[in-house]
This record gives structure tokens, sequence and C-alpha cells, in this order.
């Protein structure tokens, strides 16, 4: 095992978040391994630019809520072929909307991929990292899922039902030296801070007492932290990126 090459899974890794956090695992020495569901250009410019400063990447396409073709995946590509450094559930949806006119399939939706998602992976890089007797995962949950948050019904209880997944995987894991955490981002830059009109933006920026959103690679910091041997006894914790905004 020894032989292998450590490597990072980064679920949703083609821009974003995910993207800042692939980046940040490839300047940490991590080959990294990136899924993506559609935008295939933007998986491989995500590689390209790891590559481009020296690091090693690939991308693969991967619907993460489809326990057969994630086992596949890791049959294919990760069992015995590299060393699982490190998992990083990542991908995610929200298709928001208030309790009273959501659709089933927009619950399902946001569950399958945000929830369902996440376990599947956490299952099957669990029956490796438990061999091999180390290995970091961690889940990206919200503040959504702390808090709760108005017209995200769906997106809050999959990220609540992620911590409580991390907690119980911890727990299961840490005989075998896996360890579990999460982190949970506040408001961070996006496209969605970008398009808010500035009275919405002040009263976001009114309740953070460091009076500035996030950016992603404060996200990618504390992934990094998690993963590091810095970290090997820290297990089953949410770590909050939110500039002191708490519920």
């Amino acid at each position: 095992m020894s032989d292998l090459v450590s490597t990072a899974l980064v679920t949703g890794g083609s821009r974003g978040l995910g993207k800042s956090i692939a980046l940040a695992l490839a300047r940490a020495g991590f080959q990294v391994y990136l899924t993506y569901a559609s935008k295939a250009a933007d998986a491989e410019a995500v590689v390209a630019e790891i590559q481009a400063a020296g690091g090693q990447a690939k991308a693969f396409p991967l619907n993460v809520g489809n326990a057969e073709d994630v086992a596949g995946f890791f049959q294919a590509e990760i069992k015995d072929k590299v060393l699982l450094g490190a998992l990083v559930n990542n991908a995610g949806i929200t298709k928001d909307g208030l309790i009273l006119r959501m659709k089933d399939e927009d619950w399902d939706a946001v569950l399958g991929v945000n929830l369902r998602g996440p376990f599947i992976c956490l299952r099957e890089a669990a029956k490796i990292m438990t061999r091999q007797r180390q290995g970091s995962i961690v889940n990206i949950a919200s503040i959504s899922g702390q808090m709760g948050v108005p017209g995200q019904a769906n997106y809050s209880s999959s990220k609540a039902g992620l911590i409580g997944l991390t907690k119980a995987a911890a727990k299961e894991l840490a005989a075998r030296n896996v360890t579990v955490n999460a982190v949970a981002p506040g408001f961070i830059v996006s496209d969605m801070t970008d398009a808010l009109d500035d009275k919405t933006r002040d009263q976001y920026l009114s309740q953070i007492p460091l009076k500035r959103f996030g950016a992603a690679e404060d996200v990618a910091k504390a992934v990094i932290f998690l993963v590091s041997e810095n970290a090997t006894y820290i297990t089953g914790q949410v770590l909050a990126v939110n500039g002191g905004l708490y519920c």
C-alpha cells in the first residue's frame, strides 16, 4: 500500500467550493480525483490548472446519488490503485421553495444528491480506508443545516442530516483510524451573493460579526486542516466557517 499514490477524492469538484478545495488539496501534495455531474469542460479546466502547477489530477463523470455508479467507480478507479487519503463530499444542489409550495420531486432531488450521495460515497470510501487503517473524510455541510433557512427546507434538512451522518460515521470508523468531520460554511462569495441587491446584501452582512462574506478559499483551508497531520485527533466535529455567524 505504501507505494501507491496518496489521493484525495472531491465530489462536485469542477467549480465553486469544490474547485477551491481541489486546488488546495493539490497544493498540499495530494493527487486529486474530482467528479462532476454535467460540465466536463469545467472539470477538465480544474485538472489542467492543477497539472500546470505541477500537480496530478483526473476528472470523472459521476452521479453520486446512484449507488451502482459509485460502487463501479470506486472499483475501477480507487480500490488497489491509489492510497485513498481523503474523501471530500462536496457535491450538492439547491431547489429552493417555501414548504407549502415545495414539490415532492424537489425534496427528493436535493436529499438524493446532498445526503444520499455523501452516504453512498462515504460507505465506499470506508470500505477502503478501514482496510488501509487510515484516511480522512470531510463532509461539506452548511450553516443552513445548523440554523435552518426559510425557503430551503429541503436543503437545510439535507445538510442537517449530513451533520448527523458525520457524527455517526466518526464513531463507527474511529477504531480503524479513519476520521470523519464536517465543514459548515456560512455566507460565501458566489454567483448567488453577487446577485444580491444592496439592501439584502447589507442585511446579511449585518448578521456577520466579521462584516464580510467568506471566500471559497476560507472553506478550502478548513478542509486542508482536517485532512492534515494536524487534525489526527479530531473526529466527529463540525467546523463552522462563517465569520462568527451562529444560530
